[in-house]
């Protein structure tokens, strides 16, 4: 799939309708299952969901991941939607085909929930 194609595709989603398990307190959104299957990308849910467990959700509900690649090495910064960096990590390598990518993160009672910027 082409970053127009993988792009124009995601912007469907804007609401979903199921939660998907991914560990036991982390889920993903329809339109994040669909990022994860087309762009193979869950190594990013998992780098997302690795550094949630040491953010304490009674501080910090709401949380973006910024994700931005270049020359095959990637740097995410996870931010309390405020600009304020939470953790962040440099990937080595990785073959994400997007330049620059950010995901929400929700705490919802039971765990956190990842969701497209647009499915907010």
């Amino acid at each position: 799939m082409s970053n127009d194609e993988l792009l124009s595709s995601l912007a469907h989603y804007t609401g979903t309708n199921h939660y998907h398990r991914m560990y036991a307190d982390f889920y993903l959104t329809d339109g994040a299952r669909f990022l994860a299957d087309n762009a193979n990308c869950y190594w990013l849910m998992t780098l997302y969901w690795s550094h949630l467990v040491n953010i304490d959700h009674n501080y910090h509900e709401f949380t973006v991941l910024k994700l931005t690649v270049q020359n095959s090495a990637a740097f995410v910064s996870i931010e309390d939607g405020n600009d304020n960096v939470l953790a962040q990590q440099f990937v080595e390598y990785t073959d994400f085909q997007l330049p620059t990518f950010s995901l929400y993160c929700c705490w919802f009672g039971e765990g956190w929930v990842v969701m497209l910027t647009s499915e907010y």
